[in-house]
């Protein structure tokens, strides 16, 4: 079967307006935790997708941390291509994929850094491998080999022997806020439903987007 030859046709229930929490944020935990329970890989990863200073798009799949009134919260190193890019231009965009559920998130919205006392908290709870990795790591730059960056971490790993590891000062976390927000859910013949939630200066409109 060649790749134009592949379709697969979502046998849902749809969805419906009614169906919707007036507050998106809610809804979004709601369809969360509904594909945490369905079991799907990695529930918690998103496409993030930003722009360079040249207005060139750049995409890369994270793990969402958080999902509250705030936005959308992940964490990464700051000197990284995506930090270097988001403190250059720092509107963004998201996407989930439960595709196990026919279903899909779009967020739109702005990205700023966290408090660093909620960096700190997060990374104190992290694996302490991901706690050196966190420093080994030169994110995003070039490195000779395999080799290099075993060494790198081994270096850490002496560094911070028996003692606690801190939160490197270039690694934290950034909100994406959510300005509008797409529900999608997989229909047959491809007549899919989506709602677009879209930020007002009181509360939300919900409006129905054709497929």
């Amino acid at each position: 079967m060649g790749i134009e030859d592949r379709r697969i046709q979502y046998e849902t229930a749809g969805l419906d307006i009614g169906d919707l929490d007036a507050d998106p944020i809610v809804q979004l935990n709601h369809w969360y935790h509904q594909a945490e329970s369905a079991k799907v890989a990695e529930p918690n990863a998103m496409v993030l997708s930003t722009v360079d200073a040249l207005g060139h798009p750049d995409s890369r799949v994270v793990l969402a941390r958080a999902i509250d009134k705030q936005g959308i919260t992940f964490y990464t190193n700051h000197e990284s291509v995506k930090g270097m890019q988001i403190s250059g231009e720092p509107r963004g965009a998201a996407t989930f994929a439960w595709l196990d559920l026919h279903r899909q998130v779009r967020i739109r919205g702005v990205i700023t850094k966290v408090e660093d006392a909620i960096s700190d908290a997060y990374f104190a709870v992290r694996p302490r491998a991901s706690q050196l990795g966190a420093w080994a790591s030169p994110q995003s730059q070039p490195i000779t080999d395999r080799a290099k960056l075993d060494q790198l971490y081994s270096d850490v790993e002496l560094r911070f022997n028996n003692v606690e590891v801190p939160r490197p000062p270039h690694w934290g976390g950034f909100t994406l806020s959510v300005e509008s927000i797409e529900f999608w859910q997989g229909k047959p013949n491809r007549l899919h439903d989506r709602f677009l939630y879209t930020h007002k200066i009181v509360g939300w409109q919900i409006s129905r987007l054709a497929p």
